[in-house]
């Protein structure tokens, strides 16, 4: 890139050298070269992605326009980098990684993910854990705290207005005046969001999970619920913790997310070559889960007959009582329970879990984030098969109907309190009481008239 190509006029006016990430100007031209590249690119139209600043961070941002250090391309919204490795592309003194018009993907470092606010943010999305008078006062005092001194657009579903605890306080109806209510199945929240609180447990975020079926705002979670697993904050402090977040450079985790599409048996999605190119259509056929896809036999009183495919080819055909596909951040729910190894939300992987299978070789498998895992029901199946999203929009299956699912490119934004390695641990010693054990006594010292090991009583080992 000439010298004449690395400066650019910002917002404001003012040169912004292209050596960083730098937010510039839409309505100036690019250079033919990275307008050349920017053509060539595949990115998605969601409103959060990452950015490397100067010093080498990641951070969440708003869509902006940003120019890339040595690379003579434009990153646009979100970018394609959230799963897998980015090896060398070169390899001995002959070999390289043959280029395609496909990003190069990238694990972004999970210690330097931070948010930031390309705007400040003005409204937020307050889901409250319903009909549970225990988090009905908190829920007040947040949108009081919002409305009244942060000034700040509330949205709160309508269905929280019909709980005794909140109706019949006189005070808070004035309050709520001035908030903005919604339905779920009926209001479109996309783009009208900034940032989504969570008053509850770790169903109230997969509930908050199934509002946004494409780009979902930062979450901040509240531990109200039973587990929290996924909700780090304690209320105690919330307006410290609010205020922060507004601040933004605040650690942030991603979730990955899965995206499932429901085809039945002669449709036209089958023919599509990948899932991932099925464009989202109804929220019945079209679904992101954050925890699990499960399908298991429901009613029925024989085994669930499911055909596995990992891309498009046949792995195995499940006899037993279901079959678990769960992101990383589902493998500590119900894939844990099923025998399921634990990984942490950050490592681009799928778990493939069975649920007692009628096979005594049938361990659970973890497949690469991205792959399309297919789920097919047997045409020789006695029985039809159900199918469930976090818990929720459960479907019956027909012989042929299929289930093709695949890493989303929408995921869950989730801040943290420490940092996502150290909440993660956090969590499996706080809720899941991980490798608990009692502490075993240090070896006693042995006297002048002991000569082994063996004079030493059993409770003292």
């Amino acid at each position: 890139m000439s010298e004449a190509e690395r400066t650019f006029r910002g917002k404001n006016g003012t040169p912004v050298e292209a050596d960083g990430y730098e937010n510039i100007d839409p309505a100036v031209p690019l250079p033919e070269e990275v307008a050349k590249e920017i053509a060539e690119m595949k990115v998605s139209d969601g409103n959060f992605r990452l950015q490397r600043n100067r010093g080498g961070n990641q951070r969440g941002c708003i869509a902006g326009r940003v120019i890339k250090k040595g690379v003579q391309c434009v990153q646009l919204r979100r970018a394609r980098s959230l799963y897998g490795a980015s090896p060398s592309n070169n390899f001995g003194p002959k070999g390289c990684l043959m280029k395609t018009q496909t990003c190069t993907i990238t694990i972004p470092d999970p210690m330097g993910q931070r948010l930031n606010w390309y705007k400040p943010p003005l409204s937020v999305l307050i889901i409250k854990k319903i009909y549970d008078d225990h988090v009905s006062r908190p829920f007040k005092d947040l949108v009081k705290y919002l409305v009244s001194e942060k000034q700040m657009i509330v949205y709160v579903e309508a269905k929280t207005l019909d709980e005794p605890s909140i109706s019949a306080d006189r005070d808070f109806l004035d309050i709520l005046k001035s908030v903005t209510l919604f339905q779920e199945d009926k209001d479109n929240l996309t783009d009208k969001i900034d940032l989504v609180v969570c008053l509850g447990g770790d169903g109230t975020l997969l509930y908050t999970s199934s509002l946004f079926q494409l780009s979902c705002p930062p979450v901040l979670s509240f531990h109200l619920g039973s587990l929290g697993f996924l909700t780090p904050f304690q209320f105690e402090n919330f307006r410290e913790e609010v205020d922060q977040v507004i601040e933004g450079n605040t650690p942030l985790i991603l979730r990955s997310r899965l995206k499932a599409v429901i085809c039945k048996a002669g449709s036209a999605c089958l023919m599509t070559p990948h899932v991932k190119d099925i464009d989202h259509s109804t929220a019945k056929t079209h679904i992101l889960t954050l925890n699990e896809v499960v399908i298991d036999r429901g009613p029925s009183p024989y085994l669930c007959n499911v055909d596995l495919y990992v891309e498009k080819k046949l792995v195995t055909s499940v006899q037993g009582d279901g079959l678990i596909i769960s992101t990383p951040t589902g493998s500590t729910a119900y894939a844990a329970a099923a025998g399921a190894s634990m990984i942490h939300p950050q490592v681009p992987a799928i778990v493939i879990t069975p649920v007692c299978p009628h096979s005594l070789s049938f361990r659970p498998i973890v497949v690469p984030a991205g792959v399309e895992v297919m789920v097919m029901i047997s045409p020789d199946a006695r029985n039809t098969a159900w199918a469930s999203f976090d818990g929720r929009s459960r479907q019956e299956l027909q012989q042929g109907d299929t289930l093709r699912i695949t890493t989303s490119t929408y995921p869950v934004p989730c801040i943290c309190t420490k940092d996502p390695i150290g909440d993660w641990f956090d969590s499996l010693g706080k809720c899941l009481h991980w490798n608990v054990r009692k502490q075993q006594k240090h070896m006693l010292p042995q006297s002048s008239s002991s000569a082994s090991l063996d004079s030493l009583d059993d409770r003292d080992l």
